[in-house]
């Protein structure tokens, strides 16, 4: 049944792509998750949280590089979770969630990772705020997303808006950082680039500024 609710439309739009979802973007999830993963610093010892997690793409290739560090995922999705928990190991901890009211206690996390998914987000700033809340002091966000500054991103973003049930909105690097720090984080890089002719992308590094 058709909404308004943001939320619902995220949740009824992906539990009908779960099945096919990795299938019909191969190119995309694998290609970002490999540019996410080239762009994240992560030590063995860090404990993560990814965001918006999926079907584990990401967390599977972390799980692989990186087998000692604390891996966690959180979606708010149940069919694409069940497909997360059957291909990655056992110690990889899933939650279902929202990043605007994360389930998890404060100060959890080393780094915090948003990949392809912060344009979903219908509140970024109440977002922002629950992801500093369980970083640990001077924790470490990394938002790799589609870039607003390449032509047929925004082509693709105004779509999107009129069309798509569950898009929210696409930011140039810029605007992006710019929210980010009114959040109470500092920039430590930008960075945007292409995967394929059509696809712009950026990836943007911040650490949480101790209250």
């Amino acid at each position: 049944m058709p909404t308004n609710d943001p939320h619902d439309r995220i949740t009824q739009e992906y539990a009908g792509l779960a099945d096919t979802y990795d299938t019909r973007w191969s190119f995309y999830v694998d290609a970002t998750a490999r540019a996410t993963v080239a762009r994240l610093p992560l030590c063995d010892s860090d404990r993560l949280l990814d965001i918006g997690c999926g079907t584990g793409v990401l967390l599977r290739r972390l799980s692989a590089i990186h087998p000692a560090a604390r891996l966690t995922g959180v979606d708010p999705v149940p069919e694409m979770l069940a497909i997360a928990r059957r291909r990655l190991p056992s110690a990889v901890e899933l939650q279902r969630g929202w990043a605007e009211t994360l389930p998890f206690a404060d100060r959890q996390f080393d780094v915090v990772v948003s990949c392809n998914m912060f344009h979903y987000i219908a509140e970024p700033d109440t977002a922002l705020r629950e992801i500093k809340r369980v970083l640990r002091p001077d924790g470490r966000l990394v938002i790799t997303d589609w870039c607003g500054d390449y032509l047929m991103c925004r082509v693709l973003d105004a779509y999107q808006r009129l069309f798509g049930r569950a898009h929210g909105r696409v930011y140039r690097t810029r605007e992006c950082a710019a929210l980010v720090e009114q959040a109470g984080y500092a920039t430590v890089d930008t960075e945007r680039y292409k995967i394929d002719w059509r696809w712009g992308l950026m990836t943007a590094r911040f650490t949480a500024i101790s209250d």
